[in-house]
């Protein structure tokens, strides 16, 4: 079954009163559910663009994106702000957290934003928590933890409201290379058990080696030769 599609995907910016610049050029692609893709290229050629816009957060400049076969582009601003809570979970290479919540209240909220029951809701956090292994820094602030623990607390945040799309943008890259490795163990094992489809933007091959798919972003397209 087909997750997410992408059409014709194009995206440019202005620069100053003249230039504008082309960063992707028409993109088409196709994820199918469970499947685990890396999207790979140098530094510049709109890895984070892509993904921005495949979630909802940057709106093409052309073209479509659907999930579930709906275009999720025709809707107004809250509507779209409803479809990332509910049916995208986010891991940034910052992980965002608000410092004055404690891990489990940072992970409360996107369900908080879906009006769920906050008890029902708390244990759902806590058995997420558990799966990333934090249950016991619950109630620990983000300054209380390491940058791994931080990591595994977004990653927590991102799955509570069961996502159909998980997107990881260089979810490891401000990580120490063992605590990198033990992060992307974490989202590996987590999205084959929970059977999730997620897209990865990395710079780190060996992390892109592990996916089902490796997708190049060069010069604004996707490189069909890799």
């Amino acid at each position: 079954m087909t997750v997410l599609k992408t059409f014709n995907i194009k995206k440019s910016f202005n620069i100053g009163t003249a230039a504008q610049v082309d960063v992707l050029k028409g993109i088409d692609l196709e994820i199918r559910e469970g499947e685990i893709s890396a999207i790979i290229g140098p530094s510049g050629v709109g890895k984070s663009t892509f993904l921005h816009i495949i979630g909802g957060l940057d709106k093409p400049t052309e073209g479509r994106v659907e999930i579930d076969g709906e275009n999720i582009y025709k809707y107004n601003d809250i509507k779209l702000a409803q479809i990332r809570n509910k049916i995208i979970g986010f891991v940034f290479q910052a992980h965002h957290l608000l410092p004055e919540f404690t891990a489990l209240e940072n992970v409360m909220l996107p369900g908080m934003i879906a009006g769920k029951n906050t008890k029902q809701l708390e244990k759902e956090c806590l058995s997420v928590l558990e799966s990333v292994g934090l249950t016991g820094r619950a109630q620990h602030r983000p300054s209380e933890l390491s940058g791994g623990e931080l990591q595994r607390i977004a990653v927590a945040r991102a799955l509570v409201n069961d996502p159909r799309l998980l997107l990881a943008d260089e979810p490891s890259g401000n990580l120490d290379p063992k605590t990198a490795e033990s992060l992307h163990d974490l989202l590996w094992n987590l999205s084959r058990k929970l059977n999730k489809t997620m897209i990865v933007v990395t710079h780190n091959m060996e992390l892109a080696s592990r996916a089902d798919r490796v997708i190049e972003l060069y010069d604004g397209k996707i490189n069909n030769n890799l």
